[in-house]
């Protein structure tokens, strides 16, 4: 990201002894001169590429990146988290203290678990009243909600302890725990920040080696692994405290560009192998043997190495002054990315909305591409919606404290 040196102005009067520099904190991160649109873009993209994934197989369904290789849009979004979570905390944490970095980011923590609190009932209430009306206990089975409406009780308990979670609800608990653990994280990553991907690489080694995995209820274990899926969380958030800048050769670098290239080749031919029955001959039986399961719950490594490999490309021919940014064309899609928590919430509603239209009102191709086109005009304008009224706050906020000045005699 592009920043602006600090400078110290020193005097030019010779003092009688030179006293000693203590540092009593790592230097502070570099300011930035605007805001990384690259990243509202791309988690913007992946809000609405969770969104057509949710629901049931269409034309869009074919667009998303899923169809195509080993890693889907849940990488991307667990990966700019991570990212935007180092780089603002961070920068909070070095000029403030742990203490009150900490609070901040406690605080954001309690604003996720309620909103996924509030998505909790909300979707219980809207799968509960479709089930009901259309007579159809099949609804509740398919979401995942059956064992509540047989024990509410308890569940309610379990869902509020993040143990019990609707089908389509698993992104927010998992970045709800990453984000409880980023204090210390962030601590030991702005002194030793090698060091702290080394551990969460361990931890991920341990994960595969030990079988580690949070239970959930009533049965089973957690769909995103948080002892898996810190790597990416981490590896986010080492990239935001200089770790990009220090693989800039790496990235510019040709053969990098080629293993990349061949990767995503590589794993487009598998994926097409899974949709064209005639391609599977070709795959080598070792290879299968060793490849399958490609675990999801666990970020496998080849999830990984391929988001890897679309990270490195997108860089090399994405550049963050890149003009497009600023088109109206693609302000939708970034308005998303700059809201995410509010738009993933109602993406998720919107996408069983759109689930019980296609199975009980009408279906068809065309009809399937206009609820997924209307489900992401929707996130568009409710995007579009919270950044008018940030504006708006935001203008009052500051004449309000312009009129508070004056009343003060002015400003310093």
């Amino acid at each position: 990201m592009s920043s602006v040196a600090e400078s110290t102005v020193a005097s030019q009067r010779p003092e009688p002894a030179a006293r000693p520099v203590v540092h009593a904190s790592p230097p502070p991160l570099p300011k930035v001169s605007q805001r990384e649109l690259r990243l509202d873009l791309f988690r913007g993209m992946a809000l609405w590429l969770i969104f057509i994934d949710h629901l049931p197989a269409n034309l869009l369904t074919w667009l998303t990146i899923r169809n195509y290789g080993f890693s889907d849009a849940t990488e991307i979004f667990i990966f700019i988290s991570g990212y935007t979570a180092a780089f603002v905390y961070g920068r909070a944490m070095r000029e403030s203290g742990f203490v009150i970095a900490a609070a901040r980011i406690l605080k954001r923590v309690w604003q996720i678990y309620v909103a996924h609190v509030f998505l909790f009932v909300i979707f219980l209430a809207e799968i509960s009243y479709v089930a009901t009306s259309f007579e159809n206990p099949l609804y509740s089975e398919e979401m995942g909600i059956l064992d509540f409406l047989k024990q509410p009780d308890v569940t309610i308990i379990q869902a509020l302890l993040l143990r019990f979670k609707p089908v389509n609800m698993d992104v927010l608990p998992l970045y709800i725990v990453l984000m409880f653990f980023l204090p210390p994280i962030l601590w030991l990553m702005l002194r030793k920040a090698d060091l702290a991907l080394a551990l969460s690489v361990a931890l991920y080694a341990a994960t595969w080696h030990f079988d580690l995995a949070l239970s959930a209820y009533p049965s089973g274990v957690w769909v995103f692994n948080p002892f898996a899926w810190q790597l990416l969380f981490v590896f986010g958030a080492w990239c935001a405290l200089g770790g990009a800048q220090r693989m800039t050769r790496i990235l510019a670098s040709n053969v990098t560009l080629v293993l990349s290239a061949a990767y995503l080749l590589a794993a487009f031919f598998v994926t097409l192998t899974w949709y064209v029955p005639q391609l599977h001959p070709l795959m080598p039986k070792q290879l299968e043997q060793w490849m399958y399961p490609i675990n999801k719950p666990d970020l496998d490594v080849l999830r990984f190495a391929h988001f890897l490999a679309l990270a490195a490309i997108t860089v090399r021919f994405l550049p963050k002054d890149w003009s497009g940014l600023r088109s109206r064309w693609l302000r939708p899609v970034i308005l998303c990315g700059q809201h995410s928590l509010e738009i993933f919430c109602l993406g998720i509603f919107l996408a069983f909305a759109g689930q019980f239209f296609l199975a009980e009102i009408a279906g068809g191709a065309f009809v399937h591409f206009l609820v997924s086109l209307t489900g992401i005009i929707l996130m568009s304008s409710a995007a579009w919606l919270f950044s008018w009224y940030k504006r708006v706050t935001a203008k009052g906020a500051t004449r309000s404290a312009s009129n508070d000045a004056d009343l003060a005699g002015g400003t310093l």
